[in-house]
């Protein structure tokens, strides 16, 4: 029995497939925890989000900007974008099927002493926060009035988090925080604009996980989302995106017995997009 996180697919089946084949991937033995963007920019979105839901419980996804963007196509809430590779799902005679399995994965869980989320964390928020708040958004994407939600998911404000929050703002941040994040101020204010690594902070903001005071800095959090920081191994902050979609690896992290050391494993993508 083994423990895998993996970073962003990003629809780079293939590629997907030859991990699972490295570390010798059993789905009635071991679990695998995607952290996010299963899907677009790569070739075969439709092939990975099958492959993903055919290894039923064994494969533990949270949802990344990019899935929620394909709901919202989906739903008509959004275009497609010119760089999107989402019209295989979408065409696809199991496409509800799909959809609907989107619908029901997390945007955060703890497992193994780690919590995961797709981007990040304010700083404000305990590891418990953050779960309790991420059912929040999940409880309204499984429910009858998701479209509704998706129509008012989008947006940048408010830009930081208040306990008093409430229906849709609450909502909208709790979802780009776990989604979109990558720098913030000391006071937990977000920043959408760079996408740069974290040597190229902002002026007056930093890498969230580098916010003196964070409150999950005594936990270990595994993320994606964040290619040009590539791979990052903390005790307290795991980074999985390898860019593997722009030509860098695909990678697992195999977690340790007992909280033992970890093993990292990659595997080359052969299908790099432009940025």
């Amino acid at each position: 029995m083994a423990f895998y996180l993996v970073g962003d697919i990003q629809g780079c089946d293939a590629a997907l497939g030859r991990l699972l084949a490295e570390i010798d991937f059993s789905a009635s033995r071991d679990t695998l925890y995607v952290l996010g963007d299963m899907v677009n920019r790569g070739p075969d979105s439709l092939g990975t989000l099958r492959r993903l839901m055919a290894l039923g419980h064994s494969a533990q996804c949270l949802l990344g900007n990019h899935d929620l963007h394909l709901l919202a196509v989906a739903h008509g809430v959004r275009p497609a974008g010119k760089r999107d590779t989402l019209k295989q799902v979408l065409g696809a005679p199991d496409a509800p099927a799909l959809l609907g399995w989107l619908r029901q994965q997390r945007l955060a869980l703890s497992a193994h002493g780690i919590l995961m989320v797709h981007a990040g964390v304010l700083p404000s928020w305990s590891a418990e926060q953050t779960l309790e708040l991420a059912a929040e958004v999940s409880a309204v994407l499984r429910g009858p009035d998701w479209g509704d939600f998706l129509h008012t998911m989008y947006g940048n404000t408010p830009d930081h988090w208040r306990d008093d929050l409430q229906s849709t703002e609450r909502l909208r941040v709790v979802v780009n925080a776990l989604t979109r994040l990558r720098f913030c101020s000391a006071q937990g204010v977000m920043e959408f604009d760079s996408k740069e690594g974290a040597g190229a902070s902002p002026e007056g903001f930093m890498p969230w996980f580098d916010v003196p005071g964070r409150r999950t800095a005594q936990n270990t959090v595994a993320f994606g989302h964040w290619s040009t920081l590539g791979w990052l191994g903390r005790s307290d902050v795991i980074g999985l995106d390898t860019g593997c979609v722009w030509g860098g690896c695909l990678t697992a992290l195999r977690l340790g017995p007992g909280g033992g050391a970890h093993e990292r494993i990659q595997v080359q993508c052969k299908q790099a997009q432009k940025p």
